[in-house]
């Protein structure tokens, strides 16, 4: 079972967090724990921050890295602690329809990130012709299959296959990328599930910094199904008070100024840009984007101005670095919770 508040007190800001000093503590089920108030960026006065980014090098970013491998690292040494002192496998159930190459790569890197952490990984495939039936029937099997504890389906699916269909098909209690819409409801409800996992690892990286949320303004800029709504759900149950945003919302730049924390997953390069930042906000950047850089080469950015926004924000997360690798941290850390649930 997927937690969405742990208890706080464990990163003392102000240490250094690059990733060969970064060790935020976490509890027994992999959760990290959150940071004290000190020093945090919404205690630090304006104008004190003014001052400290008029005197800093042009050179250096004003604000932190929120380093998602540093912390997903974390996550991972905490389950494979989980795994070896629970004395009973952990397995993850996936299903591959078709010979979708990137979907391919994905699920042989998944098996060995599995591996890495002592998750036996199991491969279920069918081919590019099987129909919409002969998917939801193979979905079916493995929910009622008592040795899976932990199912999930490998996108694209085949045209003609109704993605949403079959997600909403997967068991809730073995459903750990949370994409079930029942799972998603009970995100709202505040019930106990398995939380979607890019939304749950936007989380977990907002509140390493240290921010107490309660009370905060938050801006998530998107509203997607799977990452945007989820994220914002997410950030209401901290007490949050929380915009939600799309391509319709009036005066998009002005709305995040006023806001302590910013979430960008709209799919857009570089949109966030630095006169959208109130300085000292959090800043996490979701998207993944490729674009042609400088020299004609293809790069990844986020959704995110990166190099300016780094100037503004008192937090921010990298591009590519960030959510990620904290978004695979917390898969694996649903299927540990259904599996030994």
């Amino acid at each position: 079972m997927s937690g969405i508040v742990a208890p706080s007190g464990a990163i003392r800001l102000g240490e250094d967090t690059t990733p060969a000093r970064l060790a935020p503590r976490v509890d027994d089920s992999g959760r990290i724990l959150r940071g004290r108030q000190f020093g945090t960026p919404e205690n630090l006065p304006i104008d004190a921050l003014h001052t400290a980014m008029a005197n800093a090098s042009t050179n250096i970013p004003a604000a932190r890295i929120i380093d998602g491998k540093a912390l997903s690292e974390v996550v991972r040494n905490s389950l494979r602690s989980r795994i070896a002192a629970a004395g009973r496998p952990v397995r993850l159930d996936a299903l591959l329809v078709g010979d979708d190459r990137a979907a391919g790569i994905y699920a042989m890197n998944q098996a060995k990130t599995c591996a890495e952490i002592g998750i036996e990984y199991v491969l279920h495939r069918l081919p590019a012709s099987a129909s919409a039936d002969d998917v939801a029937g193979r979905v079916l099997l493995l929910n009622v299959d008592d040795a899976v504890r932990a199912l999930m389906v490998h996108l694209p699916l085949p045209g003609g296959v109704d993605t949403e269909r079959i997600q909403s098909l997967i068991s809730p209690d073995k459903d750990v990328e949370g994409v079930n819409p029942a799972n998603i409801g009970n995100v709202v409800y505040g019930r106990r599930s398995l939380v979607p996992c890019t939304a749950l690892a936007t989380l977990e990286m907002i509140e390493s910094t240290g921010i107490q949320l309660r009370g905060k303004r938050c801006v998530v800029v998107g509203a997607s199904n799977i990452v945007g709504k989820p994220i914002a759900v997410l950030l209401m149950r901290t007490e949050a008070t929380v915009h939600s945003t799309n391509k319709f919302t009036p005066d998009l730049a002005a709305l995040c100024r006023t806001c302590d924390v910013v979430v960008a997953a709209c799919g857009v390069p570089e949109l966030v840009k630095a006169d959208w930042v109130k300085p000292g906000a959090v800043v996490i950047d979701v998207g993944i984007n490729r674009i042609d850089g400088a020299d004609g080469k293809k790069i990844t950015v986020g959704d995110v101005d990166f190099a300016a926004v780094s100037g503004v924000a008192g937090w921010i997360s990298p591009v590519p670095g960030g959510v990620g690798p904290m978004t695979v941290a917390m898969l694996l850390r649903n299927v540990v919770d259904a599996a030994l649930r």
